[in-house]
């Protein structure tokens, strides 16, 4: 756990395009086990996250899988 400056109870970092976007996400290259999701965090600026929602409710952060916008 820690605290990023740029996140307070008031302030957030900025958010991208794809924030809302429905996406595609893999694990391990596995094509066989695909699953449908949600982008809930897109940050442009520090701390860079990418926070996804699997339509199970899991949540994956965008550096633990594979995603790619489904259109």
């Amino acid at each position: 756990m820690g605290v990023h400056k740029g996140i307070t109870a008031t302030a957030f970092p900025k958010q991208g395009v794809y924030l809302g976007k429905k996406v595609l996400v893999l694990f391990h290259y596995n094509t066989d086990a695909s699953f449908a999701g949600e982008i809930i965090r897109d940050d442009v600026e520090d701390p860079y996250q990418t926070i996804i929602k699997l339509k199970d409710g899991r949540v994956v952060l965008g550096t633990e899988c594979h995603y790619k916008d489904t259109l």
